[in-house]
């Protein structure tokens, strides 16, 4: 199991079309992954869990992942929420 904290860095947060793509990576991985956002934990291949959570721009998030493939997992998508503006 992998636990990273990360600073999203999407601007205007994880909306609609962005928890969309987000899903659907995480749904690419054979992990088991979850956020974490105020103490309350979601599954991230799951839309209605990553759009409750109602993710901002510049908010830290958990990120966990236990599978085969969870660093792959948390490597690709720490990624798609910190290093870039979109």
């Amino acid at each position: 199991m992998i636990e990273e904290k990360i600073v999203v860095r999407i601007q205007n947060g994880l909306q609609a079309r962005i928890a969309t793509e987000f899903v659907q990576k995480s749904s690419f991985f054979n992990s088991e992954i979850n956020l974490i956002k105020n103490g309350r934990s979601v599954v991230a291949k799951s839309i209605m869990g990553v759009m409750s959570l109602a993710i901002r721009e510049d908010e830290e998030i958990t990120i966990i992942a236990n599978g085969s493939d969870e660093q792959a997992a948390i490597v690709a998508l720490r990624d798609s929420l910190s290093n870039k503006k979109r």
